[in-house]
């Protein structure tokens, strides 16, 4: 330790010494050097609780010690209670070397920003929000704040990129540096992330212009104890007319309070709807066996001062405390020792499932996750989509990716963003006043993040921005906001890029079945899950936000309808893998580790037998009855495009979890069909997005003050893959 060590200032040092910390971890080590030559990019990538914080401030406080003038550290973070969780992990720190740390977002104390205002020094703690604010608002104040900025370090550097927050961030970067004349020496990067997939690409999403090097710094040494297991449970076929069933959620509930209560623990139930029906139901059965409390809800729907009590209980330790979340606690907020983390229902993405792992085993102690895993019962009637027993299989095949293969999502970045690009041209027509607009393309695509934007595209955005009056043009050639993009620009929501999805009500003739976020794409005669039943939607009016459905015939309908969030190729051909194998379990040495209980083990066989006795091994489609049913085992994307493809050709088609069930048809008529097209010319993104109305393609914030053929080829990059579904329909099909 001693070399790197002596590198740090000597305050640094003595509060090291203060700690108690015998040594740097190594990759604590290995950022000093880099992070103080402040010549480069850093991405520093490491599993959870491996010390990364430590590895990026240590050397950065160090050289910005003497630095009385200005912000030295600007410090960006995705979640308002990780600014709050960080500022109390440097106080510290920042004592010793008598450095001002401010918090800055909408809920931090007025005197700290006016102290900051007055007298800008040591580190800022900020979310991409509030900085967009700050240079809409105060551009002058900015570029006298920020003139001697050493770095600016992105936390949970996974949870922005490739998503519109993202490319915000990204934006906001490189209007900084413009505002701050640091184009010709930039401001180093270091990004922060447990998560990141392909990394070797991962710096062209830091700094797209590559102005400067980025140097990669992983931990090799860091190894955690994982303890794994996955239970199975049945949701019995009667649940709905027999009331003295107990319902797979009630026997989960019971589950989670004999293996919770006493200790601390994070319950993932992704949903908000479920998140607060598990803990109505655990809190319940405390109160049921006299015993206090200890499990309490935690999603973004509750008010502050609820949330931050739950987190303050579970860093303070003293109490055992289960915290029921979706995903608000994910990201690294300190709550303390958790010993185990349970996962209710499959993740959204390997990803998310290490994050979440990474939140118990702490100091030294294993990582425990338990994914408690429901199926349907099967009857006479069932679906094959519950036969098969799908979301356990993708529980698996997520778990088996992420131990064995060390694999997570890569982001996508090739999307165009459109609706951030929007924004941030109304953005930087509002920090300047008025502006040119090659001034505009130039830093926003040129220098900026917004590399998928051409020329043309710029130029039809501009001119449609024009007509619904957002932007208005002066005789002299410069750029300024129109009625409209004032209007927008003034509001306090304009800061955010994001926006959450809306609630559509549920109508089944005259009665209301209850709402539902949609999130995802939903077509008329398309089925859908809810109440925990199939219904088909005969209409959907998109101005009222109602989604007209009618009861379906049949037996219990598949229960596993996806997340919402676009699964992997990678994912379904590990399940496809599983299948074929009729293996799930995990080698270690000469041993296969078998991590699921016998109920899961029954559920499991069931699947890989009627994967078996349907020939899907070797044949992509199966006929039921009257019904088809396609397994492509590849993501989203292609699913999408086939499903939209079948529609099309005047199928009547909707996908459960990856599987395309098409009615009344025949595998013939199916085939025949998908392989003309892929022989003479699949249509592309943009032509499938095309038979798509308006308002299903209005997914972002601004779409709707885009132009039609740009939201179009936007939704199309984001929801389809033509090349690929064409490759899957001529190697699974045409043979």
């Amino acid at each position: 330790m001693i070399e790197e060590y002596q590198r740090l200032d000597k305050r640094v040092q003595k509060w090291l010494f203060n700690q108690g910390w015998p040594d740097l971890r190594e990759i604590q080590k290995k950022a000093i050097e880099p992070i103080l030559s402040g010549d480069r990019d850093v991405l520093i990538s490491a599993s959870t609780a491996a010390g990364k914080t430590e590895a990026f401030f240590l050397p950065a406080c160090s050289a910005i010690a003497k630095d009385k003038s200005g912000f030295g550290i600007l410090y960006i973070s995705p979640l308002k209670a990780l600014i709050n969780d960080q500022y109390r992990r440097l106080e510290s720190l920042s004592e010793m070397l008598d450095m001002q740390v401010t918090p800055w977002h909408g809920d931090s104390l007025q005197s700290k920003k006016k102290k900051a205002r007055n007298n800008p020094s040591g580190i800022l703690l900020i979310t991409p929000e509030s900085l967009e604010s700050l240079l809409v608002r105060e551009a002058g104040w900015v570029k006298q704040a920020f003139i001697s900025l050493k770095y600016i370090v992105i936390d949970e550097f996974h949870a922005f990129i490739g998503t519109e927050r993202g490319q915000q961030l990204l934006s906001l970067l490189t209007r900084l540096e413009h505002i701050t004349g640091r184009f010709s020496n930039p401001i180093p990067r270091v990004a922060l992330s447990a998560t990141l997939g392909e990394l070797e690409k991962v710096p062209l999403s830091l700094r797209p212009n590559k102005s400067l090097p980025c140097e990669t710094i992983t931990s090799s040494k860091h190894q955690s104890t994982i303890k794994v297991q996955v239970r199975g449970y049945l949701e019995p076929t009667d649940i709905m007319s027999d009331k003295t069933c107990t319902s797979a959620e009630q026997q989960i509930c019971q589950e989670i309070y004999e293996l919770c209560r006493g200790d601390s623990h994070l319950v993932f139930a992704n949903s908000r709807s479920r998140t607060e029906s598990i803990a109505a139901q655990l809190s319940d059965l405390c109160e049921q066996q006299v015993v206090p409390n200890e499990f309490f809800p935690h999603h973004g729907s509750l008010a502050k001062e609820l949330r931050e009590d739950l987190e303050a209980r579970l860093q303070k330790e003293t109490l055992p405390t289960t915290a029921i979340c979706t995903m608000t606690l994910e990201l690294g907020i300190d709550i303390g020792k958790v010993s185990s983390v349970i996962q209710v229902t499959a993740p959204h993405s390997v990803s998310s499932l290490r994050q979440r792992l990474g939140r118990s085993g702490r100091r030294d102690s294993p990582s425990i996750l338990r994914m408690l895993i429901t199926e349907n019962e099967l009857s006479d009637k069932s679906n094959i989509v519950d036969g098969l027993r799908l979301e356990l299989v993708q529980s698996l095949a997520m778990i088996r990716l992420l131990i064995v293969s060390n694999w997570f999502e890569p982001a996508d970045t090739e999307q165009m963003h459109l609706s951030t690009f929007l924004h941030q041209i109304l953005a930087m027509v509002a920090q300047w006043g008025s502006v040119r607009a090659d001034q505009l393309y130039s830093l926003l695509c040129e220098q900026g993040s917004f590399k998928e934007i051409s020329v043309q595209h710029f130029k039809q955005l501009l001119s449609h921005m024009g007509t619904v009056q957002l932007i208005q043009q002066l005789n002299s050639g410069e750029l300024v906001l129109g009625i409209e993009g004032e209007r927008i620009t003034n509001s306090y929501t304009f800061y955010a890029v994001f926006k959450t999805p809306e609630e559509f009500r549920i109508v089944a003739g005259s009665k209301t079945l209850g709402t539902l976020p949609v999130d995802t794409l939903i077509l008329k005669d398309q089925h859908i899950i809810f109440g925990g039943r199939r219904w088909k939607v005969t209409d959907i009016d998109d101005d009222k936000k109602v989604i007209y459905v009618t009861s379906t015939k049949g037996g219990k309908p598949p229960k596993f309808n996806g997340s919402g969030m676009l699964i992997h190729d990678r994912v379904r051909q590990e399940m496809l893998n599983i299948y074929r194998t009729g293996d799930y379990r995990i080698e270690l040495g000469n041993q296969k580790i078998d991590f699921v209980d016998n109920l899961g083990r029954q559920l499991f066989q069931e699947g890989v037998d009627l994967f078996k006795d349907a020939s899907l091994g070797r044949q992509p489609i199966y006929q039921s009855g009257n019904h088809c049913y396609i397994f492509s085992w590849m993501g989203d994307k292609v699913v999408n495009t086939l499903t939209v493809l079948l529609i099309r050709g005047g199928f009547v088609c909707s996908d459960f979890g990856g599987v395309i069930e098409v009615q009344n048809s025949n595998s013939g008529d199916i085939k025949n069909y998908l392989i003309d097209l892929a022989n003479d010319e699949l249509p592309d993104e943009t032509e499938l997005a095309g038979a798509l109305t308006i308002q299903q393609k209005l997914v972002e914030k601004y779409d709707e003050y885009l132009p039609e053929d740009l939201l179009t080829e936007g939704y199309g990059r984001k929801a389809f893959n033509s090349t690929a579904a064409k490759q899957w329909i001529l190697n699974q099909l045409a043979v």
